[in-house]
């Protein structure tokens, strides 16, 4: 299994119920596909580097985990379509 990395800009626009079932659903769609979440971090709320969807405020979760090489992509697929989610990124872990 590898390491990996999922960080999740989420919208500042949104209530906390709803930004905490987006990364609870982020965190479903790592187990679905027999990753094993070892630490979530919780930045909060920080200036983005750019306007994104008229926004200048995002809510920054990372999210590690260990899977297997195929896991990533099938993970990606269904974080690119969430709402709410500004913008994402799988990083490999190197050891």
């Amino acid at each position: 299994m590898n390491k990996y990395e999922l960080a999740l800009v989420v919208s500042a626009k949104v209530e906390d119920e709803v930004r905490d079932a987006v990364v609870e659903k982020a965190k479903g769609y790592i187990t679905r596909y027999n990753g094993v979440i070892t630490e979530v971090e919780e930045w909060g709320k920080k200036r983005l580097a750019y306007e994104i969807q008229k926004m200048h405020e995002g809510f920054y979760y990372f999210i590690q985990f260990e899977a297997d090489g195929t896991a990533p992509a099938e993970i990606e697929s269904h974080v690119r379509i969430m709402d709410n989610v500004l913008r994402y990124l799988i990083l490999k872990k190197e050891d």
